[in-house]
This record gives structure tokens, C-alpha cells and sequence, in this order.
């Protein structure tokens, strides 16, 4: 309350003594009033969990592990505390760096930084993204002119550290946000330079989507004392409503015809479909825009240009379907929306969560649809286990589904139709006709034209049933003396070798330390062209003019033949397998 208060009249109480001065909403969690100024000209009214749970130990300085899925508001959880740190009355070149954002992709870094600087604007506060793909030179020249907070990827990050373009003496807070992705692209090492950059006693907070043990491990190298964060199993019951799960089994030759019934029936509104590969974003984007879809491919081989026209696309209604690879689609948070569908069953629930994290976000409802082989039914299970989360598994829509889905958007649209205000401007239009015909048959007509407009004659074929129940073994029987049955034979060579873990081949990839080649160049490029993780990629070894790098070997000569032609740092380079 403003001004002192009036002294109480005798035997009246004061009215005020009601009135409840504690603060709430996000005037409660300590924020500084040009914070608070901002947000309210955003429209925010009402912290989310993760918010109300962070900030205030962040504001007190404490380091922080936060488990927190995509969509839950953590953004805001770590920026709006950074601000506390700002300095509003330094201007110009004076300004260095007090928040220090890693992210894995350079779509997040520029959502990052687009959140800081809107948080920020009544401080002036100056946020910059530094990533891969954008001229060297613009973010020299940014830098330079003195900014407050810096958003960056792992790789880029380094290249300014190495410049001394990047002064981090003045750094307060250092945040990791979705470490886990950043782990898994390869980009370990970086992290570990950066850190090792900064200030000793800098504040230090980490965000993941999930908390590997690689995670737990950076938090006891780098962070003293921190408070731990779940909101990510509290999370997940909430977004057990606000994201519908379910699973269609088909056979692989199948996918695109089933893909296509699915959205057909459906009817949704942007959708993301998550690919494997480049070769399958592109083989799958022009099927679908063959059968009458507006989509648009997304992978780590176009330009950023490119890659934020098609987003631009998705987001303004031009572009219905969004295909992407996993890499490429990172940190991607478009308001419109409605569905994800993973076109193969990701090979880690983590992968899964990230994907599924794309809708459901701010309170919106939204839908996760997965197309599984036969074969795949064992990972999908894997991914409910972990998530602790049923999928729904259906089978996919038969033409009278589709069919009698058609009927009802017509009959919708008649209805919707049938409200107009403008029904009598066409009365002209009826008379002439019902001279010749009766109104049954003109309406019928009339029917006829908008079924067809919706697609309603389009001739379909059944797509075949795939088993949907897993093939269990059969039991070996004991035999009657009681020993155990036979072993199955085989040489040890042509067993998994690691105590069953799958055989390991090597790549030779021609580039190496001279060519300024990290381990995270090699992850992040053969994770985005073959779809597998980066946890599956190694061990590494980086000579002077060349690579070696391990993969599955039940997979490389896909690899191979994925990568061929494809650009690592710029450069074209020979990929082959590696022989002693």
C-alpha cells in the first residue's frame, strides 16, 4: 500500500486491516520492478511451477539442476533471475557479458534470446545469439558493441572464446539449457571448455529434459551445492492430458499411404513429422506434396536462411506439414502447432520426450502420433516403461473411417454454411435451377460439389493389418534329467562383442585436427544424416588430416551411404570404411 496508514478510530477497525498487502504472482518471487514491468506488458499473470520453484533460489545465488520438459516455461525460470545481475545504467562498449545461455541448436539460441531481450526491455538490456550458419563477422560486430547476455551454441561459443571475442571475466551466471541434447550431439568437450572459461565462482545452472548420469556428472565437477529440480514426473501426469498419445502398427512399405490416412482423418492443424535421415526427410516431403499436402522439408543441409523461410511457412498457414529431421527441428517452438508424428520409434525415450515436447506446450492440447513397424513394438513398449506413460496402440483408419470422417466435415461445413447471413444472395440462383430440377435434387447437387471439394471421391485402398502383439519365444523345455538345455552354438566372433552390446564398426572420415575437426563436428553431423544417437556414436579418434569414428556396425554401410557427399565445417570430405 501506498502513503502511511491513518491512525484507527476508536472502537472502529481499520478496513484496511482485510486487505491482504503480501504480493503474489511473480511480484512474490523477489524479481526486480522493471522485471516485473515487462512481464506484465507481456500479459504474464501467474508463474509456472518450474518459475516458482527456481527463481527465487536463483535470485539468492544458489546453483541449480532442473528437470524441466520443453514447453513447462523454464526459459523464463533462468533468464528473468540472469536480469537481476544486469547493470541498467552501463551503456555502450562498457557493457560485457553477466549471463552466459548454452543451447544445442541455433533455433533455440534465437528463441532464447528473443525471450531475454522482451524480459529485459524496460532495462535496455542487449541480448545476443551466436551460432553456426550465420556470418562470423555480424556477431564480431555485435559483440563488440557491448552486450549484456549471450546466447550461444556449444561450437560457436568456443570460436569466440578461441578470437577473444567473447570476454567472460564479468560473468555471473552460466546456464546449460537442455544439457542432455547438447550431450548427446557431441558437444561434451565444448562444454568443458566453456566452463573451464569462466569465472571460478560464477553461478552455474543446468536444464535437461531428462538427468542421464552424464548430467549428475557435470553437476558434481561444476556446481557447489546445487537445488534440485523435478517438475519433469510432476510434468508428465499433467501432460498425460494436454498430449494424447497413441501408436499405429503398419508395415514399412506402407508408412506414406498410412501417414496420409492418419492426417486425413485427423484433419490437423501444423504438424511435425520427424524423420530418421535427410534422404528420408526428402523422399517423405515430396510424397506427401504428391498426394495433395503442403510440406515443406527441414534438415541440417539447408542454409539458415532456407530454414527459417520453411519455419515462417509452417507458422503462417502456407505450409501444413513440417518434416525434419530430429537435428534440425531442435528447439523448435511454434504456437500453431497441433501434432507430432514420428515416422519411426525414436531408439531413446529421451529422443521420444523431446519430440512429444513440440505440442502441449502452455497449456495447449496436443497430439503425438507414432508409425511403428512390427519389429519396433519392443522400443515402443522400452519408451513407456521409461516415460511411465501408456501409448494407445490403434489400428490404422480403413476406408469407411475415412470415408464416414469425410461425411461429417462436409455435413459441417453445410452447417457452418447454413448460419451465413448472406444465404438470400443466391435465392436468384435456386429459382433458376428449381424451375428445372426439384429442391431435393438441387441440394443434392449442391451436396455433390462441396463432398468433392473436400476430397470425398478420392478412391483408397485398405492398407494391410500388421501384427500388432509381440512374438514371444517359445520356452526351451527342461528336459527330464534336469540339466539345463543346451547353449546355442557359435564361434565368439560372431557373437555382440562388450558383454552383448552390438559389434562396433569404424568410419574413416578425411578430415581431421588440421582442418580444425572437434568431436562434436563428427557427432552432429553423422547424427543428423543417419538418425542415429549420439550416444551410439564412438569411440573417436581425430589424427592430423583424418578421423576415425565408431558406429553401429549393423548399420554403417547405411551411414556410409547417407554421409556420401555431405559438408563437416564447411568442407566436402571422402567417408569410408576404416580398415587397419
Amino acid at each position: 500500500m501506498c502513503g502511511p496508514r491513518r491512525p484507527e478510530a476508536p472502537g472502529h477497525p481499520d478496513p484496511l486491516d482485510d486487505v491482504d498487502d503480501t504480493p503474489d504472482g511473480f511480484a512474490a518471487l523477489g524479481l526486480r520492478p522493471e522485471t516485473l514491468a515487462a512481464l506484465e506488458d507481456l500479459g504474464y499473470e501467474e508463474p509456472t511451477p518450474i518459475q516458482m520453484q527456481a527463481i527465487p533460489p536463483l535470485i539468492a545465488g544458489r546453483d541449480l539442476v532442473g528437470q524441466a520438459a520443453t514447453g513447462t516455461g523454464k526459459t523464463a525460470a533462468f533468464a528473468l533471475p540472469a536480469l537481476e545481475h544486469v547493470d541498467a545504467g552501463t551503456r555502450g562498449r562498457d557493457v560485457t557479458p553477466v549471463a552466459l545461455v548454452r543451447v544445442p541448436t541455433r533455433e533455440l539460441a534465437m528463441q532464447v534470446s528473443e525471450a531475454v531481450f522482451k524480459y529485459g526491455a524496460r532495462m535496455g538490456v542487449r541480448a545476443v545469439p551466436i551460432y553456426g550458419g550465420q556470418p562470423i563477422g555480424r556477431q564480431l560486430q555485435l559483440l563488440d558493441r557491448g552486450v549484456h547476455v549471450v546466447v550461444a551454441t556449444p561450437g560457436r561459443a568456443v570460436d569466440h572464446i578461441g578470437r577473444g571475442s567473447l570476454p567472460l571475466d564479468g560473468v555471473r551466471v552460466v546456464v546449460l539449457d537442455e544439457a542432455d541434447e547438447m550431450l548427446d550431439m557431441g558437444f561434451a568437450d565444448d562444454i568443458e571448455t566453456i566452463l573451464g572459461a569462466t569465472p571460478e565462482h560464477r553461478q552455474t545452472v543446468l536444464f535437461s529434459a531428462t538427468l542421464p548420469p552424464r548430467i549428475n556428472a557435470i553437476a558434481r565437477r561444476y556446481q557447489r551445492d546445487p537445488v534440485r529440480i523435478e517438475i519433469g514426473k510432476a510434468g508428465a501426469k499433467a501432460g498425460k492430458a494436454l498430449v494424447h498419445q497413441r501408436a499405429y502398427v503398419v508395415e514399412r512399405a506402407h508408412k506414406p499411404a498410412a501417414l496420409a490416412r492418419i492426417l486425413d482423418v485427423e484433419s490437423p492443424g501444423a504438424t511435425v513429422v520427424f524423420c530418421r535421415t535427410r534422404g528420408e526427410v526428402d523422399q517423405l516431403t515430396a510424397t506427401m506434396n504428391g498426394r495433395g499436402y503442403r510440406a515443406e522439408a527441414l534438415h541440417g543441409g539447408m542454409d539458415q536462411a532456407a530454414r527459417e523461410r520453411v519455419i515462417a511457412r509452417l507458422r503462417d498457414g502456407t505450409a501444413e506439414l513440417l518434416i525434419a529431421t530430429d537435428v534440425a527441428a531442435r528447439g523448435l517452438d511454434i504456437d500453431v502447432l497441433t501434432h507430432v508424428v514420428n515416422y519411426d520409434v525414436p531408439s531413446a525415450a529421451e529422443s521420444y520426450v523431446h519430440r512429444i515436447g513440440r505440442v502441449g506446450r502452455a497449456g495447449r492440447e496436443g497430439v503425438a502420433i507414432t508409425l511403428a513397424e512390427p519389429r519396433e513394438q519392443r522400443q515402443l513398449a522400452n519408451i513407456e516403461r521409461l516415460t511411465r506413460q501408456p501409448i494407445a496402440t490403434q489400428r490404422v483408419p480403413s476406408v469407411a473411417d475415412l470415408r464416414a470422417r469425410r461425411l461429417e466435415q462436409t455435413v459441417d461445413a453445410l452447417r457452418v454454411s447454413l448460419t451465413a447471413d448472406d444465404l438470400a444472395d443466391h435465392s436468384e440462383i435456386l429459382g433458376r435451377l428449381t424451375g428445372e430440377h426439384n429442391e431435393r435434387t438441387v441440394a443434392l447437387a449442391a451436396i455433390r460439389l462441396v463432398h468433392q471439394a473436400g476430397g470425398g471421391t478420392t478412391d483408397e485402398v485398405e492398407i494391410p493389418e500388421a501384427a500388432t502383439r509381440f512374438e514371444r519365444r517359445p520356452r526351451t523345455a527342461r528336459p527330464q534329467d534336469g540339466r539345463a538345455p543346451a547353449r546355442p552354438s557359435g564361434r565368439p566372433q560372431d557373437r555382440p562383442r562388450g558383454g552383448g552390446q552390438e559389434p562396433t564398426g569404424y568410419l574413416f572420415v578425411g578430415m581431421g585436427r588440421k582442418a580444425g575437426v572437434r568431436p562434436g563436428d563428427l557427432v552432429g553431423a553423422i547424427a543428423n544424416e543417419s538418425g542415429l544417437e549420439g550416444r551410439q556414436i564412438g569411440p573417436i579418434r581425430i589424427a592430423e588430416n583424418f578421423s576415425v569414428v565408431g558406429v553401429p556396425e549393423a548399420v554403417i554401410e547405411n551411414v556410409i551411404a547417407v554421409m556420401r557427399g555431405s559438408v563437416i565445417r564447411g568442407k566436402r570430405t571422402t567417408i569410408r570404411r576404416y580398415t587397419d
